[in-house]
C-alpha cells in the first residue's frame, strides 16, 4: 500500500456493503472533512443525468461542504423520482453519521444504470463507512478501492508544497475504466486540499483543469450518465489569491492529468496509453477537436492494438474532424519516427515503426499543422478483443 500525506482536515472510508455479488469487494465510500470546505464540481453533459448528478448540481457551489459518499455497482440513473429520493437519503445517512446536515453532503454513484437502489443496503452500509472514518493511508486507498467498477487498478494522485509559508497538500482519487469520452464519462473523481480557497475560485480552477485533463482523454466516446468531479478546499484563513492561487491551480491540473492518464492507460482490455499531441492549430478547440476524432477512431485503435503504423488511418481521421486545412498544413510522427511531412509521405522503417507499437505500453502519435499557435495534448487507449468481451457480457 502506498504512504501518502493527506490533506489535513480529512478522512476517508471504504467498505463492503454489499451492493456487490463478488465476497469481500469494497463498494462504499465516504470522504469526509471535519470542517466545512469551499466545493466545486464538474457533470456529465449527457441529457440523461442520474440522480446523484441531479442532486449535486442543485447544491454546488457551495462554501460549507463536508464531503461525499459513493457506491460502486449501481449507477441510480433512470430511477425517476425514486432515484432522487434514495440520493437525497444518502447524503442523510452519511451526515447524520458524521453530524452534519443533509445538504452539506454529496453524493456519486457508478455501475449499472436503470437499477433502483437496495436502500436497505445502503441503510446500514452509510453509517458502518462512518465509523470506519480515518485520516490515513489506508483510509485512502479503502476509499479509492471501494468507487471502482471494472478498474484493474486504483487511482490515486497527491502533490505537495510550500505556499504563503504554509505546508499544502492536495489529493486525488479516481475511477474510470470504460464509458468514457470528453465532457466526462463514467468518471469519478475527488479531489481534496487543506488550501483555502474560495468557492468561486474552485469553479473557475476545476472547469480549466477538466477541460485539459479529464475532457481530453477518450476510450469509445461514449459520455456516462453519472460523471462527477468534485474539488474540495478546506482550509483557513484568507482565500489564495494571485501568483499563490496560481500555484495552486497548477497543482489541481497536475493532479487532474495524473488521474486522467490513469483512467485511459487502464481501459478495459487496453493494452496501449496512447498520446495525441496535436499543435499549431487555429485555436485550441480545433486541435481539440482533431484529437478527439482520431482518438475515437476504430480504425486507429485497431492498428495500434496490432502494432500495424498504417498511419494514412491517422492522417484521414485528422481530415474528416470539421477542422479546414490543406494536406501540405499537416506533418506526423509516431514517437520520434517521422512519417508524413507538408502532405508528402516519408521514406520510414516499417519494422522500426512497428516495433515501436509493439513493444511500448504507452506510445505517442504527434500532429503538426501550420496554422497558428492552438494545441492540445490528448489521452485515448487501443481497441482490443477483450474490451469487446467485457462490454458484451456487462450486465449478463
Amino acid at each position: 500500500m502506498q504512504h501518502w500525506t493527506i490533506p489535513a482536515g480529512y478522512r476517508f472510508a471504504g467498505v463492503v456493503s454489499g451492493l456487490r455479488t463478488e465476497p469481500d469487494r469494497r463498494d462504499l465510500a465516504l470522504i469526509v472533512s471535519d470542517r466545512p470546505a469551499a466545493c466545486a464540481g464538474m457533470f456529465t453533459q449527457n441529457r440523461v443525468a442520474a440522480a446523484p448528478v441531479q442532486i449535486c448540481r442543485e447544491r454546488l457551489p457551495r462554501a460549507d461542504a463536508r464531503g461525499v459518499v459513493v457506491c460502486s455497482g449501481n449507477a441510480n440513473a433512470c430511477t425517476g423520482e425514486e432515484g432522487l429520493r434514495d440520493a437525497r437519503r444518502m447524503t442523510q445517512l452519511a451526515a447524520e453519521s458524521i453530524g452534519c446536515q443533509a445538504e452539506q453532503m454529496l453524493v456519486a454513484s457508478t455501475g449499472v444504470i436503470g437499477r433502483l437502489l437496495p436502500m436497505a443496503v445502503l441503510e446500514a452500509g452509510i453509517p458502518a463507512a462512518g465509523r470506519k472514518l480515518a485520516h490515513s493511508s489506508n483510509g485512502v486507498s479503502d476509499a479509492a478501492y471501494a468507487i471502482l467498477t471494472t478498474d484493474t487498478v486504483t487511482k490515486a494522485s497527491v502533490r505537495n508544497f510550500r505556499l504563503g509559508g504554509r505546508d499544502v497538500n492536495v489529493l486525488g482519487i479516481a475511477k474510470g475504466a470504460a464509458m468514457i469520452g470528453p465532457n466526462l464519462a463514467t468518471i469519478l473523481a475527488f479531489v481534496m486540499s487543506d488550501a483555502p480557497v474560495a468557492h468561486a475560485d474552485l469553479h473557475v480552477i476545476l472547469r480549466r483543469a477538466g477541460d485539459q485533463s479529464f475532457n481530453c482523454i477518450s476510450v469509445e466516446g461514449h459520455t456516462s450518465t453519472n460523471d462527477t468531479v468534485l474539488l474540495f478546499a478546506n482550509g483557513d484563513g484568507p482565500p489564495l489569491a494571485g501568483s499563490e492561487l496560481g500555484e495552486f491551480s497548477a497543482a489541481v491540473l497536475a493532479i487532474c492529468t495524473d488521474l486522467a492518464r490513469a483512467i485511459a492507460k487502464d481501459a478495459e482490455g487496453a493494452t496501449h496509453l496512447i498520446t495525441i499531441e496535436v499543435d499549431g492549430t487555429r485555436d485550441d478547440a480545433e486541435a481539440v477537436r482533431i484529437a478527439k476524432t482520431i482518438a475515437e477512431s476504430a480504425l486507429v485503435k485497431t492498428a495500434i492494438y496490432g502494432a500495424d503504423p498504417n498511419w494514412g488511418r491517422f492522417v484521414s481521421a485528422a481530415g474528416y474532424a470539421g477542422v479546414v486545412f490543406e494536406e501540405r498544413q499537416l506533418s506526423l510522427w509516431l514517437g520520434d519516427l517521422p512519417l508524413y511531412r507538408d502532405g508528402a509521405p516519408l521514406p520510414f522503417d516499417a519494422a522500426a515503426a512497428s516495433a515501436y507499437l509493439k513493444n511500448n505500453r504507452e506510445v505517442v502519435l504527434r500532429l503538426r499543422f501550420t496554422l497558428g499557435t492552438g494545441r492540445c495534448t490528448f489521452w485515448t487507449c487501443d481497441l482490443t478483443p477483450e474490451y469487446v468481451h467485457l462490454n458484451a457480457d456487462y450486465t449478463t
